[in-house]
């Protein structure tokens, strides 16, 4: 093992899977051939990375998430405990479909926040700084900023680079908590302005 990360000697990390300096893998984790995981990394107990996935740096994989091939996690992405990652939109066990050519692509963009118990289908983009709530199953792509919530996942409102729900009158909003100030583009995009 690299002194440049921890591996808990409980967890297996595949010959040819890269991991950047200062990733933690915690108890009973698999890191599969191919994958490739940044600098600062957490993943927790019970988690499974599947070949050729992308994490970028600083992301946080909380207790029992399996990232699968197809799926790709820029950085300071958060996923909650026991989230659920699809990379097949049909799968049978008559027809298998286990190639690449068969994974539906997710990608889940810079300080995306993804609740415990959400199930992200493939086949979506979610936006920078979107939150998506506990146990939302998101079945279309999320603009960055939104809150998305519900079983199929909709936008019920929008969310602070600091994870706050923003409240906005007319076009501009102020964060609560950090003081951050933004403004409505249109009905799905917001900027921050401060």
């Amino acid at each position: 093992m690299s002194e440049n990360y921890f591996v808990h000697e409980s967890s297996y990390v595949d010959e040819g899977a890269k991991i950047g300096e200062g990733t933690k893998i915690w108890h009973f984790s698999h890191i599969s051939s191919g994958a490739e995981i940044g600098s600062n990394c957490s993943l927790g107990q019970n988690v499974y990375v599947a070949r050729n996935v992308k994490i970028g740096n600083n992301v946080k994989i909380q207790n029992n998430v399996s990232v699968y091939e197809g799926v790709t996690l820029e950085d300071y992405v958060f996923c909650g405990p026991s989230m659920v990652f699809t990379n097949v939109k049909t799968p049978r066990c008559a027809y298998p479909r286990n190639t690449s050519a068969d994974y539906q692509k997710t990608l889940v963009k810079k300080n995306a926040s993804i609740g415990a118990n959400a199930t992200i289908v493939c086949g979506v983009t979610i936006g920078e700084w979107a939150f998506v709530a506990a146990g939302a199953v998101v079945t279309k792509d999320v603009p960055p900023y939104t809150l998305v919530a519900g079983v199929p996942a909709k936008v019920i409102g929008w969310a602070c680079e600091c994870g706050l729900s923003l409240h906005f009158e007319g076009d501009r909003a102020l964060c609560p908590g950090c003081g951050s100030e933004y403004q409505k583009q249109n009905e799905t995009q917001i900027i921050r302005i401060k």
